[in-house]
Order: C-alpha cells, then structure tokens, then sequence
C-alpha cells in the first residue's frame, strides 16, 4: 500500500512541476525582479495614449523616401508606438534608419522582420539558408540548430529582437499557393522536431522565435494576402494534427505566436469570422487551453484576410479584445488607437486587460536588451551578415538534405558502373551549367538537347544511361515548378528505351 501511495505522491509532484514550469512566461529573465521592476516604471509613467501606442507594431523599408521616413518618425513621436518590422531594403540602410527611429522613441521600439531562411528573404546583400521543406529533409537535427543560431547571429548584429520564424504549417495540401516550401514538410512529428531545433538556435542567440500561423496555414488553397482561406477540419483533427507543434515549442519555450487570418468553422462559430479576430481561437485557444504566456502577435492586418471584413479601426479594436497583445500593420493607425482610447474610456477595455498586453510587451523588451539599449555599430556589417561560415554551412545543408526516392535500376555511384558516356538532358528554365559541370567531375556526361522529340531520341541512341535534370528558379519560394506537359511527355518517350536517373532542382512536389 506504501508502495501505491508513493507512486501517487510522485505523479502528483510531477503534475505540480510540469503546471508550474508552463505557467511561467518564456518572456521572464533570470532576474525576474529587476526586469518587473523595470517594466513596472515605465508602465506607471506612461499615458492612456502611450499604453496603448505599445500595442502597434509599424511595417518599415529602409528603401523607402523621406516622405514616407518622416511618416515613421511622426507615428514615433505622435502615437509612442511601440515597434518595427522590417521589410525591403539593404542592411546598411536599415542599420543607420533604425539608430536613427530608435533615437527619438521615448520607449525603445521592439524591433521585427520575417526571416524565415534568412535575412535575404527582405533585404539585399544579405544571406540566404535553403527554404524549411529543404531543411525538412534533413536528419541530423544539430545542423536546423545551427541555422537557427547563424541566423540569429544575423538578426542580433543588425539590431533584430523577433524573428517571425520558424513557420509550424503543416503542409498537408500540395496546391497551398502561400506556404509550399516556408513549411518544414506535411508530417507533424517532422516539422514539430525542425522548429524545435530551429527555434532553440535563435533563442540561443538571446533572438525570439515566432511560430506562425496559428492555428495552421498548412492546408489552404488560398492566400490569406488576398483573401480569407478556410479550414475544414473538425476540432479534433486540428488538436491532434494542426495543433502539435505549437504544443511542443510552448512546452519549450516558445517566445510569440502569430495568429492567421482564417476561416475555421470549427472553432468560430460566426460566418467567415478571421481567425485573427476570434476571442474562441486566440483566447479560448491559444491562452487557456494551450496555456501559452508569451506574445501574441496578429498576422498583418492590412492583408485582404482582414481588411476586406471590416473597417481599420474595427479590425484593430476587435483584433485586441479577441486576446492578441501586438497588432501587425494596421492600416491605418491613428484610427485604430482612437478605437482603443474610445474602447477603454467607455470601459469595454479594462485597464486590467491592458496593462496585461502592454506589461508583456515591455516585459518582452527586457527580455532582449532593451533596458540597456545600444545603436547599431556600423562597423564591419556587411562582412559580419555574410561569413564564411555561413557559406560552410548551407553547403552541409545542402549536402545533407539530398534525398533519393526511388532506384529500381540504377547503381550508385554510377561512376564505377559506366564505362561509356552518359547523356544529360536539361529540363526547366533555370540554368544547368553547376550541374553539368559537376557531374564531369566524376564521369564523362554529355550534354544532349534538341527542339525536336525525334531528333532527340535520334542523338541518345549511343547512350545508355540518361540524366534528367528540371531546373527552376530558386529566387523565391512561391515560384513554378512543376514539369511543363511537353516534358513530361518527353521523359515518358526516352524511357521507354533507356535508363533514366531523374534529378529535381524545384519543389518535390514536382514529382505529383
């Protein structure tokens, strides 16, 4: 009987522990005191108008005229708003811009940008790391660590707090026209283990993860840019699938979710209500049920996924009272803070709710340096966001996520296999030339090409064995892909006689 009530005793210990551990914000320091005794001196300092500014974060391009910069620095000074995100521009540009926005904020402003493979994904002469579903294919999951600390590295030398990333779709559509190769992959397990390691080499770099888009993006056929996509599934299927990841990197972690612009039936009861808007599915959900205390951010309000439900400051209003702490982009901002400073005078915003947002904000600031801020050292920028290790690294990423699918046929390497040339036929619109070359490198492979199926056939003849190759631009991820139908029926017509290795520079769902 001791042994039972033992075991009992234990379990509920356990229990005690794992509700304390989650209970605990990912945005607390080590020294939980002196960041509330900061974060509690500002807050008390602060006007009705200032809170609530903290709440806006406001999209900024370091490419942008000085119209449109003297636009910026009046919403600093005007509305105290309370940060930035980064899109287009150049890191110098953006390094010198944001010592100069940051100089004149009363608050220092948190500062953003989606760099989901890297820096390059908004700025130029910035680095790039494969997409996530490449990542996705690799085993050894040390090296989506080290991705995750080499972009932080990057984020952190150019003045960066939150990186929106890792994104935590599950890419179980094909057609999805927005996330495709952003997600890790269509398997839960697959992507939950990627973001993980992702997520812990930023924080490593003391940057803040995001993972996005709540509750799943993964299996859409619209884009929530253009319109608001709908999710079918029932709520049980979301729980056991959708809802994985952002159960997993909450229990580790995780510094901010971004909540999408979606329709789910099953979670939302009003017709074509976003996502973004649903106290059900960011309070309900996201706070309570899944019990997660750090930042929750909206995706873009100015996306068609919003923006055509309502007007601005309805959005913005209904966006902070469904439970979100920061409101991404609105579209027009001053409307929005009159909502809230209305809102709260007539008392649907309590000051309880809004010190909670506003505290987690701040407390956030603490969290990544704010308390003691410092420009940007100009100094060796460029050299430090494009480092030789860097390039090490994507080449073992590379490396490591070559797959093979299938080989029914072929022998590898085919080098010790081939005694006579082998063909090479390129297909696609992107260059060949690395390739080629590279195959040289191990065996004599001849380039064959025709305009013509007969005359092409009639050139393979001395060749045994052939290599295809589809090459597609890989300049972004949303770009074509697949085999156009004249190659398909190309590949069908050459294999008929012989041996065909086929290799895929594009999406794998080129395959389908």
């Amino acid at each position: 009987m001791k042994k039972y009530c033992l075991v009992i005793v234990l379990q509920i210990l356990l229990s005690l522990v794992t509700q304390a551990q989650t209970s605990v914000s990912p945005l607390t320091t080590s020294d939980p005191i002196a960041q509330n005794r900061w974060v509690d001196s500002l807050y008390n300092t602060m006007t009705l108008k200032e809170k609530i500014g903290q709440l806006f974060m406001v999209q900024v391009f370091s490419n942008q005229d000085e119209a449109t910069k003297q636009l910026i620095i009046n919403q600093i000074k005007d509305h105290a708003i309370g940060g930035l995100i980064y899109s287009k521009g150049g890191p110098k540009r953006q390094a010198q811009l944001n010592n100069d926005l940051q100089s004149i904020s009363k608050i220092p402003l948190l500062i953003g940008i989606d760099a989901e493979w890297g820096l390059s994904m908004r700025l130029d002469s910035t680095y790039a790391f494969p997409w996530n579903m490449t990542l996705g294919a690799i085993s050894d999951l040390k090296l989506i660590e080290q991705t995750g600390t080499h972009i932080g590295d990057h984020c952190k030398r150019l003045g960066i707090h939150f990186n929106f990333a890792p994104v935590v779709d599950i890419n179980t559509n094909p057609q999805n026209p927005i996330i495709g190769n952003r997600s890790f992959g269509e398997n839960k397990y697959n992507v939950t283990q990627k973001a993980l390691a992702f997520m812990k080499g930023m924080h490593s770099r003391g940057v803040l993860a995001n993972a996005k888009h709540f509750p799943d993006h993964g299996d859409t056929s619209k884009d929530s840019h253009k319109t608001l996509p709908t999710i079918k599934f029932n709520k049980k299927r979301i729980d056991s699938v959708e809802l994985y990841p952002y159960k997993a990197l909450i229990a580790e972690g995780l510094s901010s979710v971004m909540v999408a612009h979606l329709n789910v039936p099953s979670l939302e009861s009003r017709l074509n209500y976003p996502s973004s808007l649903s106290y059900p599915i960011v309070t309900s959900l996201l706070k309570h049920k899944l019990n997660f205390k750090g930042l929750i951010f909206t995706d873009a309000l100015q996306m068609k996924g919003t923006s055509d439900f309502d007007k601005s400051a309805a959005i913005d209003l209904n966006a902070f009272l469904a439970g979100n702490d920061v409101l991404l982009m609105s579209s027009h901002l001053e409307e929005g803070i009159k909502s809230l400073i209305k809102a709260y005078k007539r008392k649907k915003i309590s000051e309880t709710r809004l010190a909670h947002s506003v505290k987690k904000i701040l407390t956030a600031k603490y969290k990544v340096g704010l308390n003691d801020y410092k420009p940007i050292d100009l100094n060796n920028l460029d050299d430090d966001l494009n480092r030789v290790q860097d390039i090490a690294l994507h080449e073992q990423l590379i490396a490591s996520a070559l797959t093979v699918i299938k080989r029914d046929s072929v022998s590898f390497p085919i080098k010790t296999i081939h005694s006579s040339p082998i063909a090479y036929v390129k297909m696609g619109t992107d260059s060949s030339d690395v390739f080629l070359k590279t195959l040289n490198n191990y065996a004599k492979v001849d380039k064959v090409d025709s305009e013509n199926l007969e005359d092409l056939l009639q050139k393979l003849i001395p060749y045994e064995t052939v290599i295809i190759g589809l090459h597609q631009s890989n300049t972004t991820p949303w770009k074509p892909y697949k085999f156009s139908k004249k190659e398909l029926h190309w590949i069908n017509e050459v294999a008929q006689s012989k041996t065909i290795i086929l290799d895929i520079f594009a999406k794998p769902y080129a395959l389908n």
